[in-house]
């Protein structure tokens, strides 16, 4: 089954960004962990109760779950399952979800597969909660792209 929802021309901001690119919204100071299979990035787009939550992505491009070789999608399951801890860790955080999205019924807005790990708190609501409008500041995602640095150095 190939699904794929990237128009034409598309330019992903994640490739870019894994190039050492910046969109004007997120840039290689976002990247708190790099494999040579996938990447970890602080996420510009936060929750009310939820900030500084996590995108993991592959360092190739696979648009979706349906087209990412098996290879590629252990190297990200990898890197998932190490920032949990690391969230987990440095957040003082209840606990940490995972959520994935595919097409546009799926709620997919980038064309590059992404992992969302959200540190959870008591009560949060995160499912019932939308995001807060625009982008976090780059000041505000640094405070916790550093802790989970710090974390990674050790």
């Amino acid at each position: 089954m190939r699904a794929t929802h990237e128009p034409a021309g598309y330019r992903c901001p994640f490739c870019d960004l894994l190039a050492g690119g910046s969109d004007g919204v997120t840039g290689p100071e976002d990247i708190v962990r790099r494999t040579e299979g996938a990447a970890a990035l602080v996420s510009p787009r936060w929750w009310p109760d939820n900030l500084g939550h996590v995108l993991v992505v592959p360092t190739a491009h696979h648009e979706n779950l349906y087209s990412i070789p098996a290879d590629a999608y252990r190297a990200v399951g990898d890197l998932v399952r190490e920032v949990a801890v690391a969230i987990r860790e440095t957040y003082g955080c209840d606990g940490v979800s995972t959520r994935q999205h595919n097409e546009p019924a799926g709620d997919q807005d980038v064309w590059h597969l992404h992992v969302h790990v959200f540190p959870r708190y008591e009560g949060d609501g995160l499912y019932r909660s939308q995001p807060r409008p625009g982008w976090a500041a780059p000041a505000e995602r640094r405070v916790y792209a550093e802790r989970l640095r710090a974390h990674f150095a050790r």
